[in-house]
This record gives C-alpha cells, sequence and structure tokens, in this order.
C-alpha cells in the first residue's frame, strides 16, 4: 500500500509540473510556438541525457533496430501532441487546453484497441463516447477561426494518446523508460533545431527565462510520471492526474487572470466523473467488488 501512495504523490506531482509547464508556456508571450516547443524539449533533452547515463546500464542505451519505427512514431505523435498543446496553451485558459490534453487516455482505449489488439468492453466504449462528448462544451464547436485553438487542444490530446499507445508496447518489449524519454527529446530538438533556427525571433531576457523553466517543469513531469507508474499501475493511479486541470485553473485564474465559463466546466466535470468511473470500475474488477 505504501508503494501506491508513492505512486499517487508522484502522479500528482507530474499533474503540477505540466500544469506549471502550460502557465510558463503563457508567460513566456508572444515567441512562435515552434520555438517554444524546441527550448522546452532542448531543456529536456539535457536531463533526460543526464538521467538515462546516470541510470541504465550501456546495452540498455542503444536503439534496437526492431523498435526504430515505434520509438519514431511515438516521437512524431507527441511532438505533434505537445506542439498543438502549446499553440492551445497560447489561445485559450490553460485550464480548458489542460482538460482537452487529459483526453488521451480516451484515445489510448481506442488505439490499443486497433494496433494492440487489446479488446475494449461496452463499458470502456460508453466513456469514451461520453468523455468526447464532455469535451463539445469546452471546444463549443463552432465553424469559425476561433474554434481553431480547441481543435488544436484536441488534436494535442490524440497525439498524446498515439504517444502513449507506443510507450505501453515499448514497455511490453522491455525499452527502458529513460531510454524512450531521451529519444523522443533528441529526435524533437533534431527535427524543430533547423526550422528555429531559421525563422528564430529575438527574445526578451525574461522570455528566455520562462522558456527555460518551461522545460524544467517538462523535464519534472516527466519523469515524476516514470517514476508513478514504477510505484503502482496505471489502473490504480491514473486517475490523480487529472488534477492538473484544478492546478491549470487556479494558476490561470492568480496568474493569467483566467476563468472558465460555465461550459467549460461542465466538460471538466463530465470527462473527470467519466474518468473516476472508469477508475472504480478498474478498481472494483481488481478486487472483485463491486464499485
Amino acid at each position: 500500500m505504501e508503494r501506491r501512495y508513492k505512486g499517487i504523490l508522484c502522479i500528482i506531482g507530474c499533474a503540477f509540473c505540466f500544469a506549471l509547464m502550460n502557465l510558463f508556456v503563457n508567460l513566456a508571450g508572444d515567441v512562435p510556438v515552434l520555438q517554444k516547443a524546441f527550448f522546452r524539449n532542448a531543456v529536456a533533452l539535457v536531463f533526460s541525457s543526464i538521467v538515462l547515463f546516470r541510470t541504465t546500464k550501456k546495452e540498455d542505451r542503444k536503439l534496437d533496430k526492431s523498435n526504430f519505427w515505434l520509438l519514431t512514431l511515438r516521437s512524431v505523435a507527441g511532438g505533434i501532441g505537445f506542439i498543438c498543446n502549446f499553440y492551445a496553451v497560447d489561445r485559450m485558459n490553460i485550464s480548458d487546453a489542460s482538460m482537452l490534453n487529459k483526453l488521451a487516455p480516451f484515445f489510448v482505449i481506442i488505439f490499443s484497441a486497433i494496433f494492440l489488439k487489446e479488446k475494449a468492453n461496452l463499458f470502456q466504449w460508453g466513456a469514451v463516447i461520453i468523455a468526447f462528448a464532455g469535451s463539445l462544451f469546452i471546444v463549443k464547436p463552432t465553424f469559425g477561426m476561433e474554434a481553431i485553438p480547441a481543435v488544436a487542444g484536441l488534436i494535442g490530446g490524440l497525439g498524446a494518446g498515439i504517444a502513449y499507445t507506443c510507450v505501453r508496447k515499448l514497455g511490453q518489449v522491455g525499452t527502458k523508460s529513460a531510454f524512450i524519454v531521451f529519444y523522443f527529446s533528441a529526435f524533437t530538438s533534431l527535427m524543430l533545431g533547423p526550422i528555429v533556427l531559421l525563422q528564430y525571433e529575438p527574445m526578451e531576457w525574461w522570455q528566455w527565462g520562462f522558456l527555460l523553466l518551461t522545460g524544467l517543469a517538462a523535464s519534472g513531469g516527466q519523469f515524476c510520471v516514470t517514476a508513478a507508474y514504477s510505484y503502482a499501475p496505471a489502473k490504480d493511479i491514473s486517475v490523480y492526474d487529472y488534477s492538473q486541470v484544478l492546478f491549470a485553473a487556479i494558476l490561470g485564474f492568480f496568474f493569467l487572470n483566467q476563468k472558465p465559463d460555465i461550459f467549460s466546466v461542465i466538460g471538466y466535470c463530465v470527462i473527470i466523473g467519466v474518468a473516476v468511473c472508469v477508475y472504480l470500475k478498474q478498481r472494483s474488477e481488481k478486487t472483485g467488488t463491486s464499485a
């Protein structure tokens, strides 16, 4: 039981770090999204390199050719996911953007059924449908340009869902989490580097500071989530990751004067409510009791 509590603390720490990351992205101001994304992952690359070389054996740092395409798909999907999330964070309430990104676990259900042949039951499919219905309260579908940030937020959740599905498969074949994080950080930094170099826009010292803090917060989030799932299985602790929305709402209110509207709050309640139901269902199946 003690390990489960450690897992819960780590996943809440992860949620807080990623909420801070979204805040710092917004506070960095008028900097191109790709430039923000590059500095976020360049900092993460430094930290993931240190962790990789200090905590893993030499053989665990080598690229297994059989996993190359899976690692690359994880990196491409994850890269698109966090770039879209950054775009959404810049243009809507950070709590709304965080909530849309938290649709990722429901995308995992879909992609795991398609690509990993992990069959979802009717309850899980129902949870996916209700969660996406709840997301409409946040997206508030329109045919105008104002809907683009929300759509980007949804795509961010989709990208994260594909990335998490790849991570799940990589974990099943024995790829170390430190190497997965390192490969992702290195891949996206190399892909974004030339673009940022050609289209670089000068930044003020305080923007450099916020982007450094963005990278530090992202690194903290990645290490916390890795530690969390080493202490306890996902079905026991993943629901606590939704605390990021609460943290984002508090940070957005105090630092950005952002207040989610009633429709967004309804969407939060629907999605988090479904996540809690899925969590309780999984717990009851594990213990053999009724939820």
